[in-house]
């Protein structure tokens, strides 16, 4: 017969927590009784047993893995941060040579094909800076781009047909997403569209504070060339 001291017991959920408790209120149990971290035995995703010391192990190499995938993941958003606002930095300079509303459209084509991918770059206004509406906006296109045109934040993913026919005109069978920037600037008011033909290169959960500033860089863009013109 055995002694019943050897045999194991059957679960108890009410002792196992008072074990746990007992654990977790004497931290320093397994500091004194060192041997037992190499008796006990814990079941692996492998199928065989191991030691507790070796399943911390892999349970802090584990830990260690992700951590480090973390912070690559951070460094590659720094990484990417820090390149965008280079190229902003270089739009800017750019910029500042435009004298007129054409040489502004222009170098927003040149930096934005070159350096952000994109296919198709427009600018359209509703009004110039002195507040007087410009000619294109006749109310059939009005209503052909809706309410994107009065946002007061970007806007990014698909847009219907009739909105891509008015943004990007003849190029609107090759736009699939877009990303709508609002002008604004002292009765300056409009869009910069910038257009892709990915339909996932730009998406309604796109991260808007590099377009933000973008659109801040060419509301005074548009507003010094528009006074100058005047």
């Amino acid at each position: 017969m055995k002694n019943p001291k050897t045999q194991p017991l059957e679960p108890d959920p009410d002792r196992e927590a008072l074990v746990a408790d007992y654990l977790a209120a004497h931290s320093g149990f397994f500091d004194r009784h060192p041997e037992l971290l190499l008796t006990l035995r814990l079941s692996h995703p492998s199928g065989k047993a191991v030691s507790l010391v070796e399943r911390q192990i892999t349970l802090l190499r584990d830990e260690a893995n992700r951590y480090k995938a973390q912070l690559s993941e951070f460094i590659e958003v720094a990484r990417d941060n820090e390149q965008l606002n280079q190229r902003l930095h270089r739009l800017t300079l750019s910029l500042m040579d435009a004298n007129s509303l054409e040489q502004t459209l222009g170098v927003l084509q040149d930096h934005l094909f070159d350096e952000f991918e994109a296919d198709a770059v427009e600018l359209k206004l509703l009004e110039d800076a002195d507040g007087t509406a410009l000619a294109d906006r006749s109310q059939e296109q009005r209503s052909a781009a809706g309410e994107l045109l009065e946002s007061a934040a970007p806007v990014c993913g698909q847009l219907q047909p009739a909105q891509y026919g008015y943004l990007f005109g003849e190029r609107a069978a090759e736009i699939q997403s877009a990303a709508l920037i609002p002008l604004r600037a002292d009765g300056l008011r409009g869009v910069l569209a910038i257009g892709s033909r990915d339909p996932g290169r730009f998406h309604a959960h796109e991260r808007t504070d590099f377009l933000n500033r973008l659109g801040e860089v060419v509301s005074r863009t548009l507003q010094v060339v528009s006074l100058a013109g005047t």
